[in-house]
């Protein structure tokens, strides 16, 4: 359904760091690194059909985070949630809400971990069994 999601950053190289990390447990390798014609930088992760980006806002106000708002990276295993969010603490992000863990829901069980980015943006790593 998705083509990417883009998340912008007011430290471009601090968020290189994080997501380099973060996405490196889930496969994504370098970014490809773009220069808009507006002349703000972007970087572009890819990984197994989608793209995640993070971008210097182009309208040239400080980047926010989304009140509400939550992106989730579908992880191949318990072990690799827990691997994304222990990239994520040591790479300046922020465990939030529960543990990382089991949790039963309304969708069956899941492997959940949930972060926020150096920038505020929330981040859930997620795998569900069978």
């Amino acid at each position: 359904m998705l083509n990417h999601v883009m998340v912008g950053s007011n430290d471009l190289e601090r968020s290189k760091r994080f997501y380099d990390a973060v996405l490196g447990t889930l496969g994504a390798g370098e970014p490809f690194r773009n220069t808009a014609p507006s002349g703000h930088t972007r970087l572009f992760y890819m990984n197994d059909g989608g793209t995640f980006c993070v971008s210097e806002p182009i309208n040239g106000e400080p980047a926010t985070c989304a009140n509400g708002g939550t992106i989730g990276f579908k992880c191949s295993s318990p072990e690799q949630v827990k691997a994304f969010h222990d990239a994520a603490l040591a790479n300046g992000g922020v465990s939030i809400e529960d543990p990382p863990g089991l949790r039963e829901g309304s969708l069956g069980p899941m492997h959940l971990a949930y972060v926020r980015d150096p920038d505020g943006n929330k981040l859930c790593a997620i795998h569900r069994p069978g």
